[in-house]
């Protein structure tokens, strides 16, 4: 992926779990639709999310990719391949300004460092996602027009019925502290000083 070592103990779990969330049939997803939204200048890319990182991590698809949803007004003028580590970085950067100008918020946008390294591919999938939703009205959108339905199947939906939500009311959160042996014996009123006896 890159020139960063192995992690270990925390850092390793914590990637992991991030890695545990990407989502290969959401990535095939996308590749189907970055490549028809190119045209035919795009290669598909190996399968699995290394194949997937290493298709975008100089940056040339995204430019072309933000460039062919942007019509006559194309926010990158140049996109040059690079074998260059800055220059592949810089381009990740410039997609990114444009998807920004492009009306996707800063809350659904990865950092460079994400797709460069490859350490949060999920969140790559979320800014691409989002750019998604954002063309779909867009008159320079191509690509399946029912890619929201997909979406929406992936959603996280948790339903509760009307006796569970009742239920729910009657659960005293750990957060609020436990209330067993509270008592208010041996407070005095706010502001009264304390008695100190004197021992002789």
């Amino acid at each position: 992926m890159s020139n960063r070592g192995q992690s270990y103990g925390m850092s390793r779990e914590v990637q992991n779990k991030i890695d545990e969330k990407y989502d290969q049939e959401l990535e095939e997803r996308l590749v189907e639709w970055i490549m028809c939204q190119c045209g035919s200048g795009v290669e598909r890319p190996e399968p699995g999310r290394v194949g997937f990182q290493t298709w975008l991590k100089d940056g040339c698809v995204l430019c072309e990719l933000i460039n062919s949803l942007s019509g006559a007004n194309k926010p990158i003028r140049v996109i040059k391949s690079s074998t260059m580590p800055f220059k592949q970085m810089e381009q990740i950067s410039l997609f990114l300004h444009a998807v920004d100008s492009y009306g996707v918020t800063k809350a659904d946008m990865f950092q460079t460092v994400d797709l460069y390294e490859g350490t949060d591919m999920v969140s790559v999938q979320r800014t691409l996602i989002a750019l998604v939703r954002k063309s779909m009205n867009n008159l320079n959108y191509k690509g399946d027009p029912h890619f929201l339905s997909f979406l929406e199947k992936q959603e996280n939906r948790w339903d509760f019925s009307e006796e569970q939500l009742s239920q729910g009311k009657n659960v005293i959160g750990l957060q609020m502290g436990p209330n067993q042996g509270a008592s208010q014996s041996g407070m005095t009123p706010y502001g009264l000083t304390r008695q100190i006896e004197d021992n002789p």
